[in-house]
């Protein structure tokens, strides 16, 4: 199996993990928790989101956090965006990082904004030029480019489309996100060696939902195709809560825990991240979908 050696993690359980939860984290809380991702060796973390409080109440206090964590000189600390106004919310409190989302599904960008996935990414326009006006850094995800709920099958001449509004738009590090917990290896690998090919001046991102027990395997194959960069999420926290059953992203643990074992440098202390996983069930107060969690680390089975 040729892969490479270096793999990059993006602890996203700050935001897409902590939105899906009932309870919602008090600032010092979310301080603690940040902190300590830092701390444990992860370069990229989602902090949170600039949404409407009204539509996340988790992610209300999202500025107020970024005004207080400890930030780390090298680390990125990022958040998701809907529009300018969320690149204006950034600029305020310090945040030099935003992420746009656009569905792959065209039935799906058609029923809820009247227009095609396309047209969304055009749009995206005047939140880079802010962007770039703030010296804030700007990247694009494509959410279900592996099959959704309502076409099930994407071809990939459409994801290929919106990656090519994107580069257009002034985008050129994008996510491939598989909110629907449908992705299977064999496609990971064609889909990402087709894009990576032709695209080769986009930073690529895979982030993958544990939904049907597939995302290790994923990640692997998508190792394969030559992706270095992951999402991951502490304890295996959050989900997509607008696809049916699709509740609980690939444990961040388990990740490094698997990468570790294969000789495969993340430069993230995997005794801090379990520790990490351990407060945040202490704190949301239920068990999680987190292997290392249950069972531990395959080094605490040897007995001396």
């Amino acid at each position: 199996m040729h892969i490479e050696k270096n793999v990059t993690l993006c602890e996203v359980g700050p935001r897409d993990g902590l939105q899906n939860e009932f309870k919602v984290l008090t600032i010092n809380e979310k301080l603690e928790i940040i902190n300590s991702i830092s701390e444990s060796g992860f370069m990229v973390i989602e902090v949170g989101s600039f949404m409407n409080p009204k539509a996340v109440p988790q992610m209300a206090n999202t500025d107020e956090v970024f005004l207080r964590i400890d930030k780390k000189i090298g680390v990125e600390y990022r958040a998701l965006i809907a529009n300018i106004k969320g690149v204006e919310r950034a600029a305020k409190c310090g945040c030099k990082k935003v992420k746009l989302n656009v569905s792959a599904s065209r039935a799906h960008n058609l029923a809820n904004l009247n227009c095609t996935p396309e047209e969304t990414v055009a749009g995206f326009k005047n939140c880079v030029e802010e962007a770039k006006k703030n010296d804030i850094g700007i990247s694009g995800s494509i959410s279900m480019p592996f099959g959704s709920p309502w076409e099930k099958i994407i071809p990939i001449e459409d994801v290929k489309s919106i990656i090519k509004a994107y580069i257009t738009c002034g985008i050129t590090e994008i996510s491939l996100s598989d909110a629907a917990g449908v992705a299977i290896p064999n496609q990971v690998f064609d889909i990402c060696t087709a894009v990576k090919k032709e695209f080769p001046q986009i930073k690529w991102w895979l982030h993958f939902h544990n939904t049907r027990g597939l995302a290790i395997a994923n990640i692997l194959a998508g190792m394969q195709a030559g992706f270095t960069n992951f999402d991951t999420s502490f304890a295996g926290i959050g989900g997509c809560p607008f696809v049916p059953g699709a509740a609980g992203n690939v444990a961040s643990e388990d990740v490094i825990h698997m990468l570790s074992e294969m000789k495969i440098n993340t430069g993230i202390d995997i005794d801090k991240v379990i520790g990490t996983g351990k407060k945040i069930r202490e704190i949301i107060g239920h068990t999680t979908d987190s292997y290392i969690l249950r069972a531990g680390k395959s080094s605490e089975l040897i007995q001396i």
